[in-house]
């Protein structure tokens, strides 16, 4: 069958491959995949940058965002169930993993499909642990295959809650920097839960990526002609700010664009080489005497990827045409390269094409 594989720390090693089917072990779901989503990780891989294969491999299968039918009966499945599957595993031997949290892994030894240790959703067959399985709403179909950044959202923002509450605290107003697919589905996860939002990134008024922002109510705010000083400025600041841009110095503005009491969570990561700076004031007055928070966030367990899904299926219904319009090319497997150089959103590759 065929699988889009590479192999971890050698650039231009990506293609499609034929390797066996699975055969499940007792107990596992055989999955029949539909579509996989392709991210900034999936990048960096491909890229030689990032990535660990199996240890019985040099190759790795490509793709953790995934959809897929159940295509045999299996434990609490049934045939033609609409499902995806968790990315990060358990290390097995910490305290956060034994209780149900790989997303917080004290130990680095988690495995993760299609990025480390782990073969991804990348190809036609999958055998799956079913407790990894989440099931997806017929009425959700395709979109389905947007859970796993959303799950992500959605664990940030968990932890948002849990950083702000730890005092009495009224967020109003939140700040996501970039319109990317995290930065979007971040923008309709805050404006559901009735928040007022500002968007900003560098595409100018009028890109597809503004006019699906403010589809749902928020505030676009292209970086090409305003300041985010100004911005805030203008507004007081924010209770909440997202980083989703991927911009060391964004991130360490983030600080400075809050208003007391504000938390920003960092979900964008820059790996390139250099510094960033920050306002004397903003770090070692403003943030003591207000009590603002910084905070990175990665990955999600099991209760985010169910939120997140639950958070998809209220967009659709709330915004028609929101998510649809954040998929912006779906192409078959032997076109990956033109999924990974595309720059106008979300693009999948298709595996039943």
């Amino acid at each position: 069958m065929n699988a889009l594989v590479t192999e971890p720390g050698v650039p231009h090693s990506t293609r499609v491959e034929d390797v066996p089917a699975p055969d499940p072990a007792a107990g596992e779901v055989l999955l029949r995949v539909l579509e996989v989503g392709v991210c900034g990780t999936d990048r960096e891989i491909v890229h030689g940058l990032f990535g660990v294969a199996p240890d019985d491999s040099r190759s790795l299968v490509l793709g953790h965002e995934s959809l897929a039918l159940v295509e045999q009966d299996g434990p609490g499945f049934s045939r033609g169930d609409l499902v995806t599957a968790t990315v990060r595993r358990s290390c097995g031997h910490c305290l956060a993993c034994g209780e149900g949290s790989p997303d917080s892994c004290l130990t680095g030894d988690y495995s993760e499909r299609g990025i480390t240790r782990l073969d991804g959703f990348a190809r036609e067959l999958v055998a799956e642990d079913p407790t990894q399985l989440v099931a997806i709403p017929r009425s959700l179909g395709r979109l389905g295959v947007l859970a796993e950044p959303t799950s992500i959202c959605a664990r940030a923002l968990r932890h948002v809650d849990a950083i702000g509450g730890r005092q009495p605290w009224q967020p109003q107003r939140a700040l996501v920097l970039g319109a990317g697919a995290i930065g979007t589905l971040s923008t309709f996860l805050l404006r559901l839960r009735g928040l007022e939002v500002w968007t900003a990134s560098r595409e100018p008024a009028g890109d597809p990526r503004a006019d699906l922002v403010e589809l749902c109510g928020a505030r676009y705010v292209s970086t090409g002609d305003d300041e985010l000083g100004d911005l805030r400025a203008e507004t007081g600041g924010f209770d909440i700010v997202v980083e989703a841009a991927g911009n060391v110095q964004l991130m360490a503005d983030s600080l400075g664009l809050l208003r007391r009491s504000g938390v920003a969570c960092l979900l964008g990561i820059d790996g390139r080489e250099g510094r960033a700076s920050i306002d004397a004031h903003v770090l070692a007055v403003d943030t003591v005497l207000e009590n603002r928070v910084l905070f990175g966030s990665v990955n999600a367990e099991r209760r985010d990827w169910l939120d997140g899904v639950a958070a998809l299926e209220q967009a659709r219904t709330r915004w028609p045409g929101a998510l649809e319009g954040l998929i912006g090319l779906r192409v078959p497997l032997d076109r990956f390269a033109d999924a990974l150089a595309y720059g106008g959103g979300k693009a999948t590759l298709l595996l039943d094409a």
